[in-house]
């Protein structure tokens, strides 16, 4: 065990006891610490705001721990290169599982180019929402393969995936209506049914048994019910009973809607996603929604259903459409750009599951605890406790491999992680490496005191 680990333990610890933890068993340098209330005026009226206190706070005592460690804090690691498989940063070349990159695509020569040229052709921006003169035909070409992509009869694209899903649930749900959500669903999902004022109800991860107890005690009590699932779980790596859920759904007179971020271009034979996972009918889900930032290599979102709700939407969904610019063009050219490179190569899929198949294989093989993941290419790495997962990638980090910890409320205190995407371009050789190393530094983090304490 080195001593620049022991130290790195010591400091963290020291950092978590001067935000009151009890004490452990050796002595700590002087902690880090905020002022209980930071004082107001002009420009700092929220400096007490309780989020902004405690990432100040947080931020100071990394930049400490980062200085007396000598480690480098892999949070906002600023790179030089695309976000592949191989980076550079921090002075190095890294091996990188922190893309959701899942083709390659986001810096494939044809993606670029037809980003370069919609630059050329129509600028940089849209300059205008929509439905007052930022309309271009990349939209409405996109859209039209992306609803015959997902059987439904019209589809939107958007700036941002986030609030697609944010701005869709707040213009369909309201005040008397219910969204009733996976309790694994995402964080944007959860703003959604802010925005849009109605009850959020819960049911166990995966469970049609949960969904239908739920449906049974509440249905009847709302207006407008919508259920609201996802293809493939961001957090965990589990693949969504979606075509379960969805006939429990049309037992009590819900909607449904899916959450595509994850699945598009990664399920299915030919990446289509969960639909074709499932070989599911386009209509046994009213809304289908995905990203365009993820297996397509570009930036945005997209929202496929019924031709008038998504002419209703896009004439007057205030978060996704009408009080919002249209899509950079570029992205839309990429994104499209993307889709002809899955359709073209579907080699590209076959090799991301390989992939996975080797890398979940060789950490298995070294008894590390990959949760309730079902072996898709987003693979979670449980290291219970916020110090030891950051010890573990900031480790990591300095022996060339960049993978995220992930703590909570992102997940589950005492579920702490590294998460792991898998790509189509990772070599072989990357992913057996990666799986020795990390086994080897979370051995050394179970030997360090200072971290077996907490």
């Amino acid at each position: 065990m080195s001593e620049s680990a022991r130290e790195l333990a010591r400091k963290l610890l020291a950092d978590k006891r001067g935000q009151g933890e009890p004490a452990a068993r050796t002595a700590p340098p002087r902690p880090v610490a905020a002022p209980a209330r930071a004082p107001r005026g002009p420009g700092r009226q929220f400096a007490d705001h309780p989020e902004v206190a405690a990432t100040v706070q947080k931020q100071a005592a990394i930049r400490a721990i980062s200085a007396q460690s000598g480690l480098t804090n892999p949070l906002f690691l600023p790179r030089e290169t695309p976000n592949d498989t191989v980076i550079r940063a921090a002075d190095r070349e890294l091996v990188n599982f922190s893309a959701y990159n899942y083709l390659g695509l986001s810096s494939h020569p044809r993606v670029v180019a037809a980003a370069k040229e919609a630059l050329d052709r129509y600028g940089a921006s849209a300059s205008a929402s929509r439905i007052v003169a930022g309309e271009i035909p990349l939209y409405g070409d996109l859209e039209r393969r992306l609803a015959e992509l997902y059987d439904q009869g019209d589809a939107m694209v958007t700036t941002s995936g986030y609030l697609t899903n944010a701005g869709v649930i707040g213009f369909l749900l309201r005040e008397g209506d219910v969204a009733v959500c996976d309790a694994l669903i995402h964080g944007s999902v959860v703003s959604g049914t802010q925005w849009a004022g109605c009850r959020r109800i819960n049911f166990r991860h995966n469970d049609p048994d949960s969904l239908r107890s739920v449906l049974k005690m509440s249905r009847g009590g709302f207006d407008r019910a919508l259920v609201v699932l996802e293809g493939h779980y961001s957090m965990d790596g589990t693949i969504g009973r979606v075509a379960e859920l969805a006939a429990v759904a049309r037992e009590f007179d819900c909607a449904v809607m899916v959450d595509e971020a994850h699945s598009l271009g990664v399920l299915g034979a030919r990446g289509h996603g969960i639909r074709e996972h499932y070989a599911m009918a386009g209509a046994e889900v009213d809304i289908w929604m995905g990203t365009l930032s993820k297996a397509l290599g570009s930036c945005g979102g997209f929202v496929a259903a019924d031709t008038d709700l998504i002419g209703a939407m896009k004439a007057s969904a205030p978060g996704v459409a009408m009080l919002t610019g249209g899509p950079a063009p570029s992205t839309i050219a990429a994104a499209a750009a993307g889709l002809d490179l899955l359709e073209a190569e579907p080699v590209r899929v076959r090799r991301l599951w390989d992939n996975t198949r080797t890398f979940n294989a060789a950490l298995r093989a070294h008894g590390l605890n990959l949760g309730d993941s079902q072996g898709t290419p987003i693979v979670p790495v449980i290291v219970p406790g916020e110090l030891r997962a950051g010890f573990v990638s900031a480790t990591l980090l300095e022996r060339g491999v960049y993978a995220g910890a992930i703590s909570a409320p992102a997940v589950p205190a005492g579920k702490e992680r590294l998460r792991f995407f898998v790509t189509s371009e990772h070599t072989e050789e990357q992913l057996r490496s990666t799986a020795d190393l990390l086994a080897e530094v979370i051995g050394l983090a179970d030997r360090i005191p200072e971290l077996a304490a907490v």
